[in-house]
């Protein structure tokens, strides 16, 4: 690219690479608050729905657990399912980074501070 230089070019290369990891962290950030994972305890009994940044967005309690006697069960499953949906955000989240990152040639296990 410019010639004659040295090592001007790869530096060049390197800030319109960085540039543009940066445009699609900004968009992948965005896709993150839009995205949904479903986390579930009780064999499905109670449902938790997050966006992959882990913000609680509904849950779904099944009728059939709802006896005075079992108060503490279904706080219980509630959490359950709460913490599932939260992990399970969390991966989607390592997921959509790691694809991004890709390419940059950074180790598998390189976390950005997000």
């Amino acid at each position: 690219m410019f010639k004659g230089l040295g090592g001007l070019g790869d530096m060049a290369g390197m800030m319109k690479k960085a540039q543009q990891m940066q445009k699609d962290m900004a968009e992948l950030q965005e896709q993150l608050d839009t995205m949904t994972v479903t986390g579930e305890s009780g064999a499905g009994l109670v449902k938790a729905t997050a966006t992959a940044k882990g913000n609680l967005t509904g849950l779904d309690i099944d009728a059939s657990i709802f006896q005075p006697s079992e108060k503490e069960v279904v706080e219980d499953l509630i959490l359950a399912a709460i913490k599932d949906a939260q992990a399970k955000a969390q991966e989607k989240a390592q997921s959509e980074m790691q694809k991004l990152t890709e390419g940059l040639g950074l180790p598998a296990d390189f976390k950005m501070p997000f």
